[in-house]
């Protein structure tokens, strides 16, 4: 592999010329920069980007640490990070947790040897798996989810007012008193607001909040399947209406009704947080709180950066995105 002292040796300049002429600094001639560009071409010179990063002390690295790639909502929270980062400069490190808090300190240790510049997380877990960042100074910034405890950056969605605005619907429009809820982890902060919003619904209402009609669990389609599965089967008092913590939750509890020959939402209404491109093609359509999912994205890459490059930005910023009530006929609207 050919070095900046071959290229030096060619070119007949010192190798702090073809550094200078390589990174386009001043004090090379333009001629020079061209004719050494040039050679460095013809030698295939790749510069070594590890080095650079130790010299430099910036890798223009970043790791995106999120719960669920195959998630559209996590796709399009990606795709945000990786646009605004790309077009200051920074390359972006997906890794990708599966809800496991194990998995997710494994992946912040390797991002740490990696000397990345700085982390984007949903976390998965209490805050226990970024004491090692955190210590080190590494610039972090929260994403969908917060953490009690920690001064970092955060871009979240309203997940409470979400949770609130949709069981509201339920109770107001369609006149339902016995709705279910099927969460997330009660770890996850999302999951808790969630849930908070739908019981704030309940309570306004002066209706029962019926402790058994409460599921948590996991943001899987599989958690979503089983739950509704057992609970469907029940011959005891059933709910007319249930309030799902994301968009595989819901997706579940619609393969389970669809098995044992359930309506939505004749005989059950369905309402979820997070939408799904693959929404359009299920019927009935899926009554949903929809996120900003790539402004949260962007956001959170601006708000690092800005860290990442020194800015003095002495306190914790906190950005709360409202979510879009998108109605479509799961709840039992007819449109």
């Amino acid at each position: 592999m050919s070095t900046i002292y071959d290229i030096a040796k060619r070119a007949g300049v010192s190798p702090a010329t073809v550094s200078r002429a390589l990174n386009n600094q001043k004090l090379v001639k333009e001629e020079t920069r061209q004719r050494i560009s040039k050679i460095a071409q013809e030698m295939n010179y790749s510069p070594n980007y590890l080095a650079r990063s130790l010299v430099k002390k910036q890798s223009n690295t970043i790791a995106l640490i999120i719960s669920d790639i195959t998630n559209p909502f996590f796709t399009t929270v990606a795709r945000g990070v990786e646009d605004t980062a790309s077009r200051k400069g920074f390359n972006t490190i997906f890794c990708n947790t599966d809800e496991d808090p194990e998995k997710e300190n494994q992946y912040i240790n390797l991002m740490l040897k990696r000397r990345v510049d700085g982390i984007i997380i949903a976390s998965c877990s209490n805050g226990n798996t970024l004491e090692e960042a955190w210590s080190r100074n590494i610039p972090l910034v929260l994403v969908d989810r917060t953490i009690e405890g920690f001064s970092w950056d955060s871009v979240v969605g309203d997940s409470e007012e979400g949770g609130y605005l949709l069981t509201k619907h339920l109770i107001e429009v369609h006149h339902h008193k016995k709705i279910a809820a099927v969460s997330g982890p009660q770890i996850i902060s999302t999951s808790r607001e969630r849930l908070a919003g739908y019981m704030q619904a309940l309570r306004e209402h002066q209706l029962e909040i019926n402790q058994n009609w409460i599921i948590v669990g996991e943001y899987k389609e599989d958690f979503g399947y089983r739950i509704a599965s057992n609970y469907l089967r029940q011959a005891d008092e059933k709910p007319t209406a249930i309030f799902a913590g994301n968009n595989f939750i819901a997706i579940g509890i619609l393969r389970a009704a669809h098995e044992l020959g359930i309506r939505i939402p004749e005989d059950l209404a369905l309402v979820n947080f997070d939408d799904l491109d693959m929404v359009s093609y299920i019927f009935p359509f899926l009554t949903v709180a929809k996120q900003p999912a790539y402004t949260m994205g962007s956001v959170a890459a601006d708000f690092l950066l800005q860290r990442i490059s020194g800015e003095k930005i002495k306190e914790k910023r906190i950005v709360v995105l409202k979510p879009e009530i998108i109605i479509r006929k799961s709840c039992g609207c007819v449109l």
